[in-house]
């Protein structure tokens, strides 16, 4: 095994470690909640941000497994990856969702809304409530701030294709907790079990 945290291998293909990440609970300081829909990216496919290789932006996906990647989407907001290896490939899994359920006034006054089920709802959104920035990027997800805990009761993962993307848009990559009400967006209907 590479890297171990909540029970999960980093260094393993990233929609493995997606899949699994369905459930854990993750803590930024001391604020977040059940993660329930993220999105798997690998190197070898044109969505990922590691498909052209190294760059200054980039980096921390080729780093070590187990490690945060944060980038800003559309200059706006920063999006929370975490890193993941596959034969030494770059990759990671995005955040795209979390059920808050530590910390919601703190969650509430950053993203000045009160809807708890749309604090976390969105890889932006999320970030926000969570207080993520580029600050984040490359460290540590077994160390403080973050902190992550295993699935107390997994559920049923569904899957679907990725949101938001150009390319690879086919690879059934993105896996939610099933019948969440904090999911980012609705699966397609008839989703596949995972």
């Amino acid at each position: 095994m590479g890297c171990v945290v909540a029970g999960i291998d980093f260094d393993a293909p990233s929609d493995v470690v997606a899949r699994a990440l369905i459930g854990v609970t993750l803590l930024v300081d001391g604020v977040g909640g059940r993660i329930v829909e993220v999105e798997a990216y690998d190197q070898a496919e044109a969505a990922s941000h590691a498909f052209i290789g190294p760059t200054a932006r980039n980096a921390h996906l080729f780093g070590p497994p187990g490690h945060a990647y944060v980038y800003r989407s559309y200059g706006l907001h920063w999006c929370l990856n975490f890193v993941c290896r596959e034969r030494g490939r770059g990759a990671g899994v995005l955040l795209r969702a979390i059920e808050p359920t530590a910390g919601l006034d703190a969650m509430r006054a950053r993203r000045r809304l009160d809807d708890e089920r749309l604090l976390c709802a969105g890889p932006g959104r999320l970030s926000e409530a969570l207080g993520i920035t580029l600050a984040h990027g490359g460290l540590s997800l077994a160390k403080k701030p973050f902190r992550l805990r295993a699935a107390e009761a997994p559920g049923s993962v569904v899957t679907g294709p990725r949101i938001g993307i150009s390319k690879a848009v086919d690879l059934p990559w993105r896996f939610g907790l099933a019948g969440s009400r904090f999911l980012s967006r609705p699966f397609p209907r008839g989703p596949r079990l995972a």
